[in-house]
C-alpha cells in the first residue's frame, strides 16, 4: 500500500499502513501468548472507531514499554504485525485477516482499519507478531445506518491521573454490558508522576511531558494498568482529548506557561503524535505537525449519532484571567469561540443533516454554567463553556432552529458527576430547558473523592439548574432506546487502594422529545 507521509515540525517521516494476506500457523492459539522477556505486546490490544461494516483494531508493540528513549525496547526497523478478525474465541470462523506494518516513525503503532464486516454484532480479534500472540479482544460493529435499533448502551470516562489512584472503575467497567465506551479527555497527565501510592516507578517519569519520548512512556504507564487494559480489549472506543494529552489548559498556539507558539506548536506535534500512537483511530486522524483531525461523527442507525468534539485545537485564548472570575463580561464576546468557526458550522450543519433520535456530543469540558458562588454575581471558570457563552448559545439556538429532537451532551473534566438542564440563555432565569448535560466525575484523579462535599453543595445552591452534583470517582453509563434515555452514575468509595466495590449512586432519565432530566426513583 501506499505510504501516507507524517509532517512534523522540522522533519518529515514515513508511516507506513500496509493491509496484506498474513496468515497464522493453524495450531496458533491465544492461549500460546505466554509473556516472556521479549513479549511484544505488554501494552494489551484495543479497537475503536466502529462502523457499520467494520472497525479499526489496534496494538503498539513495546516489550521495553518504559524504555527512557520511548521506543519500547523495539529495534530501529520495520516488524510486520499480523491480525485476525473472527466469530469465535476460539478463531475457528475466521471472517478477515490481514498484516500492518509497525514502524518506528510511529512507536511501531498499528492501526489497521477492518472493513466488509456484519453489521451490528460481536466479533474478536487478535495479533500475531515476533513470534507472539496477543490477548483477544472483543468488538463490535454499529446496527446499519437506516435501522432503528431496540437500544444502546455505553459508557463515558475521562481523567485518570495515575499516581492519585486505582484504576478500579475500568475493572467494573469491563464487566458491563456495553456497545460502546467513549473517553473524553486527559487519558494521561503531563505532571511529573509523583508519590508512591501505585508504587516506585523510573526515575525518567519524574518530569513533565514535554518530548516525544516523555510522551510515549508516559502512555505506556498509564496502559500498564491490567483493568485500563481489559477495558480497551473489551468494547470499542470513541475517543478525544482535552488538555493535559498536552499542557494543562493550552488554547491553540498558546500554553499554559506562555511559551512562544513555534515552541508550544512543537510539543503539541509531539504530543498529538504520541496520543495517535497510542489510541485506535483512523488513518484521517493522523496528525500532521500540530495538527490533527480529531472532532467526527459515528453513526449508530437511526437511534443515536456520535459527534466527538474539539475544544482545544480551535479556540480562542481564554478571557480574563483565563481563571476563575466574577461577572467577566469579555465571556460574551461574540467573536471569541471554543469550536473555531469552521468547527461550529460542521457542527450545526449537521444537526440539519441528522436523521437520529439523539444527537449526542462527546464533549470535553461542561457546557452547562457552573457557577461557583450562590447568591448575586456569577463566579465561572473561563477555560469552559462558560468562558465562551456566545458559543454556547450559538450551538443551542441551532439545535433548536434545526430542529433537533433530542440533544444530549457528555462531558469530562470536571472530576464531579452534574446532571443538569442546559438553558437557552443562563443571564434570563426564565429561559427554557433545550438540551440535556451529564458530566462525568475523574476515574482516580484527585484520590477518592466524597459523595457530596462543600464544592458539590455550592454548586447545587447556585445552579438550579442541576439536578445531582457528587464527587466520587467512576465513570457514567447511558442505556437508550427510541422513547428513553437512562443514565446511571457509577461511583466506587476509594481508589487510593485496589479493590473497591461498584454502585449507582443515582439514575436520571430525559424522555424523548423533552429536554432536561428526571430523577428515576
Amino acid at each position: 500500500m501506499a505510504r501516507r507521509r507524517f509532517l512534523g515540525i522540522g522533519s518529515a517521516s514515513a508511516a507506513a499502513v500496509a493491509l496484506g494476506t498474513g496468515v497464522f500457523s493453524a495450531t496458533a492459539s491465544a492461549q500460546s501468548a505466554e509473556p516472556k522477556g521479549d513479549y511484544p505486546f505488554t501494552l494489551g490490544v484495543a479497537s475503536g472507531e466502529p462502523a457499520e461494516d467494520g472497525v479499526v483494531l489496534w496494538t503498539r508493540l513495546a516489550p521495553d514499554p518504559l524504555a527512557a528513549d520511548g521506543k519500547g525496547g523495539m529495534p530501529p526497523r520495520e516488524i510486520t504485525v499480523e491480525y485476525q478478525v473472527a466469530l469465535d474465541s476460539r478463531f475457528r470462523r475466521i471472517v478477515h485477516r490481514g498484516s500492518a506494518v509497525a514502524g518506528p516513525e510511529l512507536g511501531h503503532s498499528v492501526h489497521p482499519e477492518v472493513s466488509g464486516l456484519s453489521p451490528g454484532r460481536e466479533y474478536y480479534y487478535r495479533f500475531r507478531a515476533m513470534g507472539d500472540i496477543s490477548p483477544v479482544g472483543t468488538t463490535r460493529t454499529a446496527p446499519p445506518a437506516s435501522s432503528m435499533a431496540g437500544s444502546l448502551s455505553f459508557a463515558f470516562v475521562s481523567c485518570q491521573k495515575w499516581d492519585h489512584g486505582h484504576y478500579t472503575a475500568y475493572k467494573h467497567l469491563a464487566e458491563e454490558d456495553l456497545d460502546l465506551v467513549l473517553h473524553l479527555g486527559d487519558y494521561i497527565y503531563e505532571y511529573p508522576i509523583e508519590g508512591d501510592l501505585r508504587g516506585g516507578v523510573p526515575d525518567h517519569l519524574l518530569v513533565e511531558t514535554t518530548r516525544l519520548e516523555h510522551y510515549r512512556v508516559r502512555y505506556a504507564l498509564y496502559k500498564s494498568d491490567e483493568h485500563l487494559q481489559n477495558a480497551h480489549g473489551r468494547f470499542p472506543w470513541l475517543v478525544t482529548p482535552d488538555d493535559h494529552e498536552v499542557d494543562n489548559n493550552w488554547a491553540d498556539e498558546l500554553s499554559q506557561d506562555d511559551d512562544p507558539p513555534a515552541k508550544f506548536l512543537s510539543r503539541r506535534a509531539e504530543a498529538f503524535q504520541a496520543y495517535y500512537e497510542n489510541m485506535p483511530l483512523r488513518r484521517t486522524s493522523m496528525p500532521a505537525g500540530p495538527d490533527m483531525g480529531l472532532h467526527r461523527r459515528i453513526g449508530y442507525g437511526r437511534l443515536a449519532d456520535f459527534t466527538m468534539l474539539d475544544t482545544r485545537q480551535y479556540r480562542d485564548n481564554q478571557a480574563c484571567s483565563g481563571r476563575l472570575e466574577e461577572d467577566c463580561d469579555a465571556r460574551f464576546d461574540p467573536s471569541r469561540s471554543i469550536l473555531g468557526e469552521r468547527q461550529r458550522d460542521w457542527l450545526l450543519n449537521g444537526f440539519g443533516d441528522s436523521p437520529a433520535r439523539w444527537q449526542v456530543l462527546g464533549n470535553q469540558s461542561p457546557m452547562t454554567q457552573t457557577d461557583n458562588t450562590p447568591g448575586s454575581g456569577t463566579s465561572v471558570w473561563m477555560d469552559p463553556w462558560d468562558g465562551y457563552a456566545a458559543d454556547r448559545e450559538r450551538v443551542l439556538d441551532a439545535a433548536t432552529q434545526r430542529g433537533v429532537r433530542n440533544l444530549v451532551v457528555v462531558t469530562g473534566d470536571r472530576h464531579q458527576n452534574y446532571a443538569a438542564d442546559l438553558k437557552a440563555d443562563y443571564r434570563d432565569e426564565n429561559a427554557p430547558t433545550v438540551a440535556t448535560e451529564f458530566v462525568g466525575t475523574s476515574v482516580s484523579t484527585n484520590g477518592d473523592g466524597e459523595d457530596l462535599g462543600a464544592d458539590g453543595q455550592r454548586f447545587l445552591e447556585a445552579n438550579p439548574h442541576f439536578a445531582f452534583v457528587n464527587e466520587q470517582r467512576g465513570y457514567v453509563r447511558c442505556t437508550l432506546t427510541p422513547e428513553q434515555w437512562q443514565t446511571d452514575f457509577r461511583v466506587v468509595p476509594y481508589v487510593t487502594r485496589p479493590g473497591a466495590p461498584v454502585s449507582t449512586r443515582a439514575s436520571f432519565v430525559v424522555e424523548d422529545g423533552t429536554p432536561g432530566v428526571t430523577a428515576k426513583p
